[in-house]
């Protein structure tokens, strides 16, 4: 948990860091560190989602989704 936590807060970090060199803005360096990542986990899902239905087209066992 603490190296998905560390993980977490570094993945900001970089984020905000990032945007904010790119614009010099802390508000928009600020909105895309918070943005960013919750975009980033619904993406995820269906990633996830799709590598499911694909492996189960192909006839490989899923043990994590089950769609």
């Amino acid at each position: 948990m603490a190296k998905t936590a560390t993980f977490g807060i570094m993945h900001v970090t970089i984020a905000f860091a990032v945007v904010w060199v790119m614009t010099g803005s802390w508000l928009i360096g600020g909105a895309v560190a918070l943005v960013e990542p919750c975009v980033n986990t619904v993406a995820y899902f269906f990633h996830e989602r799709a590598w499911a239905r694909f492996r189960r087209h192909r006839g490989q066992a899923t043990p994590l989704l089950a769609a």
